[in-house]
């Protein structure tokens, strides 16, 4: 073999066959990504949170401008839990992106976040978005209608500000026809067990029998509907919301949700 010829096969590996091929390169090890263990920089969550950028946030949480479930943190490179109360400048931030879902809730499912309570208004919601919303104020079991999810801190609070409070209208069905000498009694505001409840308004509705009304009410919760009728001594049938600060049924069928637009969102911070 000629020197020429035994160069051009250095590198080659020689076959069964007599012919040659070239050599195999070493394959090399495939980086391993890192386990996501649920944690975030605390400077990270800032940014995400929309407050200012990281490098900004490591001012802030060096001097003292941040806590973490109550106790402030100035280490650089602090991880939290997505579920971690953090707070800037004492206003809790949150680092998902905002969401407003309105549902349509049919009977069967209970209002709460309980993952042992059977059927619940999360799994009619479960694909609306990513991030974790939960529901404002209750509807019973049974009752249907309005039910509002967020992620949004203030407007959460602000619905369920004992004080001031979100107005809704139910459509309240009772077992009998209530008397318009009650209707002026709960206008007027009731007191049951030292409790003072009042109510914005409450009317017979319009073509229907006089055993259903529309009670205008600023309560998170459906019960204190059944407390007003029960006191009163009237069986309450059937209960459905019909608005929340303006927003209505309007195209969008029982069992159904959908993402407040835009405008919407603006109004519901205004209200």
């Amino acid at each position: 073999m000629s020197q020429g010829a035994s160069r051009s096969n250095k590198g080659k590996q020689k076959t069964t066959r007599g012919g040659y091929q070239k050599q195999a390169k070493p394959k090399q090890a495939t980086p391993q990504k890192k386990k996501d263990d649920g944690t975030m920089r605390l400077n990270k969550y800032i940014a995400n949170a929309g407050i200012c950028s990281r490098r900004e946030a490591d001012m802030y949480i060096s001097i003292g401008n941040v806590t973490v479930n109550g106790k402030v943190v100035n280490e650089m490179g602090y991880k939290v839990q997505l579920g971690d109360d953090v707070r800037f400048d004492g206003r809790r931030i949150n680092p998902e992106a905002k969401a407003y879902v309105l549902l349509n809730k049919p009977k069967g499912f209970a209002t709460t976040t309980s993952n042992d309570k059977g059927n619940t208004v999360m799994d009619l919601v479960a694909k609306s978005t990513s991030s974790r919303i939960k529901p404002i104020g209750r509807l019973g079991r049974n009752a249907t209608g309005l039910l509002l999810f967020t992620n949004d801190e203030e407007v959460h609070q602000r619905f369920t500000n004992s004080k001031a409070g979100v107005a809704k209208l139910y459509h309240v069905e009772l077992s009998k026809n209530l008397k318009a000498a009650d209707i002026e009694r709960i206008n007027e505001g009731l007191t049951v067990e030292g409790k003072k409840i009042s109510v914005e308004d409450i009317s017979y509705v319009d073509g229907a029998p006089k055993k259903e009304v529309g009670l205008k009410i600023k309560h998170t919760g459906n019960s204190v509907i059944r407390t007003i009728f029960d006191h009163l001594n009237y069986e309450v049938v059937k209960i459905d919301c019909v608005t929340i600060a303006g927003l209505t049924k309007k195209d969008l069928p029982r069992g159904h949700w959908r993402h407040l637009t835009k405008q919407e969102v603006i109004n519901l911070k205004m209200v």
